[in-house]
């Protein structure tokens, strides 16, 4: 069995393929790269296929600031059968005439901009303490309040019935399942997804991702080819991963950087550095860097500047 190896940090973007888990899809990585510590950004759906974000060792404490990245699909819906998870694995409980391209059309102004959006009854949301997912597989599924998104860009690409293939530009915590089904009810009709795949997540892009290979990487090469290329491909904490996520970065002498790796005063070393050089507006995070590495994320809270994240050495 592979040693664990408590020093290998940073970002992987991954091409996940349907019929995966986005669980599943990790493994590989943590048994390549011989860590525990590998978690994702944002769920994608087992159907589902596209970007998924893995966050390596320290870099998984990063989670909370991808969670607002906004993110863009491309989804195809199939008009006519509304299934309950509004995926193609679920069971059929609708069924309905197809619609007219005129209509569809018509009808997508109207899910632009901020929309309130019902989850789906099949979805991680919590609802009393538990999964709503988990509530609807014991034959419950409970009502699923609506509740703010934002649709950027809704674009219909193609037309071929009873698919339609749409592009969206969405917020955090959109839900492309429900669109579809909201889209179908609009025009007196009902639907669900046929396939998905996210191809951006804030500025970080699908094309730049890598696709793990298909075997178990139970064989010693392949095992081997597995974990040249992970390192190969992982992003390390630097400023440019931190300038996709609209993280201003401000660069430290040796000797400030190992204050700040030590979790010290802060506020003091703070008032030492220029004001140009600092963001605005003030409350914006800031992540510190020494000569050679990433040393901190920090934030402003109630006008005093505070540890968010410290990347202490070892």
């Amino acid at each position: 069995m592979k040693a664990l190896n408590p020093h290998i940090n940073g970002l992987l973007l991954l091409s996940k393929a349907p019929g995966l888990t986005s669980f599943e899809s990790l493994k590989a990585i943590k048994k390549a790269l011989g860590t525990g510590k590998v978690g994702h950004t944002g769920t994608l759906d087992k159907f589902a296929s596209g970007l998924l974000i893995a966050l390596v060792g320290r870099a998984g404490k990063l989670v909370p600031w991808f969670s607002f990245c906004d993110k863009e699909y491309l989804a195809q819906i199939r008009f006519g059968i509304e299934t309950d998870t509004l995926d193609p694995e679920g069971s059929i409980v609708g069924e309905a005439e197809l619609p007219s391209r005129e209509s569809v059309e018509a009808a997508l102004p109207g899910f632009r901009g901020h929309i309130l959006q019902a989850p789906p009854a099949f979805s991680a949301v919590h609802v009393n303490g538990k999964r709503a997912h988990e509530l609807s597989r014991q034959g419950n599924p409970p009502e699923m309040k609506k509740r703010p998104v934002t649709i950027h860009k809704l674009e219909l690409l193609s037309w071929d019935p009873p698919f339609i293939e749409i592009r969206v530009s969405c917020s955090a915590g959109t839900y492309i399942r429900s669109l579809a089904r909201d889209i179908a009810l609009a025009i007196g009709s009902r639907a669900h997804l046929r396939s998905l795949k996210r191809t951006k997540v804030g500025n970080f892009l699908l094309e730049d991702a890598i696709s793990l290979p298909s075997g178990t990487g139970e064989e010693p090469d392949e095992g081997f080819l597995m974990e040249e290329m992970l390192k190969t491909t992982l992003q390390p904490l630097n400023p440019e991963l931190f300038s996709k996520l609209g993280i201003h970065c401000i660069q430290l002498n040796d000797h400030d950087a190992g204050i700040v790796s030590r979790g010290g005063d802060l506020q003091s070393l703070i008032n030492t550095i220029p004001e140009n050089i600092m963001p605005k507006p003030a409350h914006t995070p800031v992540a510190l860097f020494g000569p050679d590495s990433f040393a901190a994320l920090i934030e402003k809270k109630e006008h005093l500047w505070k540890y968010r994240f410290v990347n202490a050495a070892d």
